[in-house]
């Protein structure tokens, strides 16, 4: 058991930092190149925001609470609201994504007419919103404290529980309200979306192709054809993800008598947490403007190699930040390659 506690808190901090690492590249990456500012990178940013709280944040606590502390009711609470308030927005997000998507193929003449950057911004503060009402509800009051107290669970009034998700959280309010009203429809949802993405990118690409003319809006939508792959495999990576973990809810709720193996709870925990560690691997990977943008960061400001005919931010922040370095000759620093003397 100790073994696999100690495995399971590894990969943990491996998924920890490769989360942050990856997506602060990814709202970098948004920062410094202007073709990536548009609305489905809008919100892509804040599937990354979401994310980097997971590593950050989520993280760290779900290792604490691994280790079986004993922390008040609320306290425990608060921390597993914060897994369901990022998970919900994560959700929301990947719906922007996809209504965005659908509108860009449904009405692309009109489209930058219809979804301005003031109603991009409108439809993230929505889902934060939603994804906060959603996620603290068991704050007010749909709980187990209630069932805790009356199983003798609590036998002071100090209300000191040893923290667990499944100790602080009702099953109902996880597979009811949250996995039947908040998690499985939008995922439906998107899947319908995308179904009928690919089939009118599709029609339009054979209507071009049977007609011989008009190039341009081929080459469209082909662009939109291998974004909308692109980010359908996100969708596919978070549903794999994060549909164990609910499944289990759903068994700790209608068949209480049913074992799970502690290993297996640990392998669902890994696989949500992992999911906030994938999307900056598959932009990177299947979207070029993003293998674009990293590989600049990369080499403009981790590298120090500052492009040709280009000074200012990168050369600064070499010279400021930049790693220092001791050789027999002095201190010299590591961007920059100028003496310092003592």
């Amino acid at each position: 058991m100790l073994l696999l506690l100690t495995l399971y808190i590894g990969m943990e901090v491996v998924i920890a930092v490769s989360s942050v690492i990856g997506n602060v590249m990814v709202v970098w990456a948004v920062r410094i190149n202007r073709s990536l500012r548009d609305t489905t990178f809008c919100f892509i940013v804040s599937l990354a925001l979401a994310d980097i709280a997971v590593g950050a944040l989520v993280i760290p606590l779900a290792i604490t609470i691994s280790i079986g502390l004993q922390t008040h009711f609320y306290s425990c609470l608060l921390v597993a609201c914060t897994v369901l308030v990022l998970t919900q927005s994560s959700i929301l997000a990947l719906l922007a994504i996809a209504i965005d998507r659908y509108l860009r193929v449904k009405i692309p003449m009109s489209y930058k007419r219809v979804v301005t950057p003031q109603r991009a911004g409108t439809a993230v503060l929505l889902c934060w919103l939603v994804s906060i009402i959603v996620g603290l509800t068991p704050m007010l009051g749909w709980n187990n404290l209630q069932f805790l107290r009356d199983n003798g669970s609590l036998v002071t009034d100090d209300l000191l529980v040893t923290c667990a998700f499944e100790t602080v959280i009702s099953m109902d309010y996880m597979v009811y309200f949250n996995f039947f009203g908040w998690v499985l429809p939008p995922l439906l949802l998107m899947l319908a979306i995308y179904v009928e993405i690919f089939y009118m990118i599709h029609k339009q690409l054979n209507k071009k192709v049977r007609s011989l003319s008009h190039t341009d809006p081929s080459r469209y939508f082909g662009k939109e054809l291998k974004l909308a792959k692109s980010l359908a495999l996100v969708l596919f990576l978070f549903a794999v993800s994060w549909l164990p973990l609910h499944i289990l809810n759903c068994i700790t709720l209608f068949c209480p008598a049913c074992e799970k193996p502690m290993f297996l709870v640990y392998i669902a925990i890994i696989l949500t947490h992992g999911n906030s560690a994938v999307n900056p691997i598959v932009y990177a990977f299947r979207i070029k403007k993003f293998r674009t943008a990293f590989r600049k960061i990369w080499k403009q400001y981790m590298l120090c190699q500052d492009p040709v005919g280009r000074g200012g931010q990168a050369g600064s922040l070499c010279n400021r930040l930049g790693a220092l370095r001791w050789t027999q000759d002095g201190l010299y620093a590591g961007c920059m390659d100028k003496k310092i003397s003592n």
